[in-house]
């Protein structure tokens, strides 16, 4: 019996104990790979259908239609689907614009997506998602047209802070830069997909419908589904780090909690979605699926590093080695976080506010209290600046001259 707890008792460990590693093989995976082409090269003329999604709040859509409409791109329709949302501010010159207004309640990303596709001025060929708060860079749809003419047919861009006004914008963003460094550049370099960000997204159109038009999607998630859709095909999502979009992040606490929230719902909802993609790898010998499903069981950063601590601290008191084994994992896990921060040019604001990590992770454990409710809860980020195309216009500017 005791054999069988302390056998129980290392399995468990392990489990957990991955994910602290995991980063940085991947990365010493990735400094032997080079992005390899699956798909022929297809150099198709372009269309793209840019489908912004509001729901109720209408408030930042001029914002994000004029960034949008300063693109060095000219084969494109914007969408934007205005979910219980009051359109009669919403008034555009431009014919490129189209601005819709669905009868009855959507309350749904993938249905909000549908409905401006059943409403496509013409047959677009590819489309891209952005978010009611998100800006997005001139040359956004150029760097996706690098990834689709060597084939991809589905692309993640980089979803850069539009906004570091307060210590919780700046962790937040932190956490961006984590994830986009190794769920994105790393994993694609190291010969998987990269993750879905929810936004800054593209695909062909023919994918995406195929992929969610048999499914129900309910709060938020829809990323997930496609994802694993995408991937269960054995498609490999590229990831296109030029091709930014720039995304508000949470500033007080109370967004913070309602967001990750929903989060963390989303994460156990559908994190068993990585053991079916690591079956299908390992019979279709496919590292581009065992891979991603093994990063998909990742838990949220806050609860893997907390029971990490846990375990670390039971092993004191019960077998030191293995505690040791533990520091030694924190402390690969805290270089490979810095690792991801210095390979992405981090503001030094955003190193300034690490020191309130213990603060960040104690509301993100407020968060998983609140997950059974999470998805009644409204996420909607509200805007802290102004003229931020400006800002970020002149940001580009001076990153050229360098």
């Amino acid at each position: 019996m005791m054999i069988c707890i302390w056998i129980f008792w290392i399995i468990l460990q392990l489990v957990i104990g991955y994910n602290l590693v995991l980063p940085i093989v991947v990365y010493c995976i990735s400094l032997f790979g080079k992005i390899i082409n699956y798909a022929p090269f297809k150099k198709l003329p372009a269309d793209y259908a840019i489908i912004v999604t509001a729901y109720e709040q209408v408030d930042h859509i001029p914002e994000v239609v004029k960034s949008i409409l300063n693109l060095n791109y000219s084969n494109y329709l914007i969408y934007i689907v205005a979910d219980k949302c009051d359109v009669s501010s919403l008034l555009f010159d431009d014919k490129r614009v189209a601005v819709l207004r669905p009868e009855t309640t959507l309350a749904s990303n993938t249905k909000s997506h549908f409905y401006a596709i059943e409403h496509f001025k013409r047959p677009h060929n590819r489309l891209t998602i952005i978010d009611s708060d998100n800006l997005v860079h001139p040359e956004y749809l150029n760097e996706l047209d690098v990834f689709f003419n060597k084939g991809y047919i589905a692309v993640q861009g980089t979803r850069e802070a539009k906004n570091l006004n307060t210590t919780y914008a700046c962790m937040d963003a932190a956490r961006d830069i984590y994830y986009h460094f190794y769920d994105g550049k790393i994993l694609f370099k190291a010969g998987a997909s990269a993750m879905l960000a929810g936004s800054g997204m593209a695909f062909t159109t023919e994918l995406y419908v195929d992929c969610l038009k048999s499914k129900n999607i309910s709060g938020a998630g829809f990323d997930k589904v496609l994802q694993s859709a995408i991937v269960g095909l054995d498609q490999r999502i590229a990831f296109a780090e030029k091709a930014i979009v720039y995304d508000e992040k949470t500033s007080n606490t109370d967004q913070l909690v309602n967001q990750r929230s929903r989060w963390i719902n989303t994460w156990f909802k559908y994190f068993t979605l990585g053991f079916g993609l690591i079956i299908k790898g390992l019979k279709n010998s496919s590292w581009n699926q065992f891979l991603f499903g093994l990063v998909l069981l990742r838990p949220p950063l806050f609860i893997f590093l907390l029971l990490s601590l846990v375990f670390l601290a039971i092993n004191l008191f019960i077998s030191p080695m293995y505690a040791l084994i533990w520091f030694l994992g924190l402390l690969i896990f805290v270089v490979g976080f810095l690792l991801a921060l210095i390979k992405s040019n981090t503001d030094r604001r955003i190193y300034k506010s690490l020191i309130n990590i213990p603060k960040f992770i104690f509301f993100q454990v407020q968060s998983l209290l609140k997950v059974r409710n999470a998805n009644k809860r409204s996420v909607a980020t509200k805007h802290f600046e102004i003229n931020l195309i400006e800002k970020i216009a002149k940001k580009d500017e001076g990153k050229s001259r360098k």
